[in-house]
């Protein structure tokens, strides 16, 4: 073995250990990602496996060799367990076992019936197929990060490829005895391409558990706790800074008396109330609507590319849906109510802020007119817009809000 291979063995060896170290160190910094635990020992098992070849090649053995190879095959099997734990939809555990189990059954099996040449061949074949199968799976997730899983699946690629070369070779040279490791080109570049894929794949699977821890912390901190549905930060981010379009609703929903709720059956009741509520908006919005809670009982749904009948229909439908739920406390049956107010904006050029506004204006008409309804409005295109836009305006300044002799729409039984 020349000192270059002997170079990058050691290479691969201290490299690794490195790498275990931080996929470590992000388990303990996050244990739900459970894949990054797996690649610690798929790391540690690839460190095995690099200063045994390297004590195989030096001091040549049948137990040696199948020890060598044999990590070499459970190394890469980890790996791929540790590919379904990342991609989140189960691992097959069946698939594992059989992969393992014929891998790991074939290899010991040659070296141990004296044929180290065909069991050389297996360990390579199965090390190519497993880091392909991994390949396909991290391609399969490549919309989450397209950029670092696109890097992944190139270095799979090269050391799949690399590994199967190896096998070619050994098949073609056809000595099923060898009594010490091989020694040609594709050995050679085999380890070159060992050793700079395990670099690569290790930095960027840390990247991309730096990545998504990252992005589940954005989505904790514009996500309500409570319902799961977005918050007001993520309201205002998504919908705040530009007008809204024409053919918008957006709807504010107000729990009725649910200060009295909260006092008479507690606290416990009172976040099972807007539990159920959140479930219900979730569930009466189509796709492409926003649903949030913006603070309180109060929530939030904005309906793009939506008629203004449609509009009043879906608060309607929301109102009937929440009036029919069976809360349960202590003393009973709790009977819930919601308010609604609609807004419809027929005009580009308003802000959010103020279109929400409008909305309150109508749910405060609701409240005021018995609750339990749902009250509807619209932006007149010929509105002062700038007054509007510095939300400046007085209840009733805008067509359709009461307070100038103008009723809002009220809609029932839709």
């Amino acid at each position: 073995m020349s000192i270059d291979d002997s170079s990058l063995l050691l290479a691969i060896g201290f490299c690794g250990l490195s790498l275990a170290v931080t996929f470590f160190a992000s388990w303990l910094s996050a244990r739900h990602e459970r894949f990054t635990l797996t690649w610690t020992f798929a790391v540690l098992l690839i460190v095995t496996n690099a200063f045994a070849y390297g004590a195989y090649v030096t001091w040549p053995s049948l137990l040696l060799g199948a020890f060598a190879f044999g990590t070499l095959v459970i190394a890469f099997l980890t790996v791929l367990l540790a590919a379904y734990q990342y991609r989140g939809t189960g691992v097959p555990r069946s698939e594992i076992l059989v992969l393992g189990g014929i891998g790991g059954v074939s290899v010991l099996g040659s070296f141990a019936a004296g044929y180290d040449g065909l069991g050389m061949i297996v360990a390579n074949a199965t090390a190519s197929f497993f880091l392909a199968r991994t390949l396909l799976i991290y391609w399969s997730c490549r919309e989450e990060a397209p950029i670092p899983i696109i890097g992944m699946t190139v270095l799979y690629a090269a050391t799949s490829l690399a590994f199967a070369l190896c096998a070619a070779v050994l098949v073609s040279e056809g000595e099923l005895i060898r009594g010490a490791a091989p020694k040609n080109w594709a050995e050679d570049i085999s380890l070159f391409v060992y050793a700079i894929g395990l670099t690569g794949v290790g930095a960027l699977s840390l990247s991309l558990n730096q990545w998504r821890l990252a992005r589940a912390h954005r989505r904790d901190a514009l996500t309500d706790a409570l319902t799961g549905l977005l918050n007001r930060r993520a309201l205002f981010d998504r919908h705040d800074g530009r007008p809204v379009p024409r053919d918008t609703g957006v709807i504010v929903f107000d729990i009725d008396r649910f200060k009295r709720i909260n006092d008479r059956h507690g606290h416990a009741v009172g976040d099972d109330v807007i539990r159920r509520f959140g479930a219900v908006l979730d569930r009466g919005r189509r796709p492409g609507d926003t649903a949030a809670r913006v603070g309180g009982e109060e929530f939030a749904l904005v309906l793009p590319r939506v008629t203004e009948a449609d509009a009043g229909a879906i608060a309607e439908r929301i109102r009937r849906s929440f009036a029919s739920e069976t809360i349960l406390s202590g003393e009973g049956e709790v009977a819930c109510s919601v308010s609604a107010g609609v807004v419809f904006v027929d005009d580009a050029g308003y802000s959010f802020d103020s279109v929400l506004s409008v909305a309150d204006d109508a749910l405060y008409a609701a409240k005021r007119d018995g609750r339990d309804r749902v009250v509807r409005t619209t932006i007149d295109r010929f509105a002062n817009k700038e007054t509007v836009n510095a939300n400046a305006y007085r209840p009733g300044q805008l067509a359709g809000i009461p307070g100038q002799g103008q009723r809002p729409h009220e809609v029932r039984g839709l």
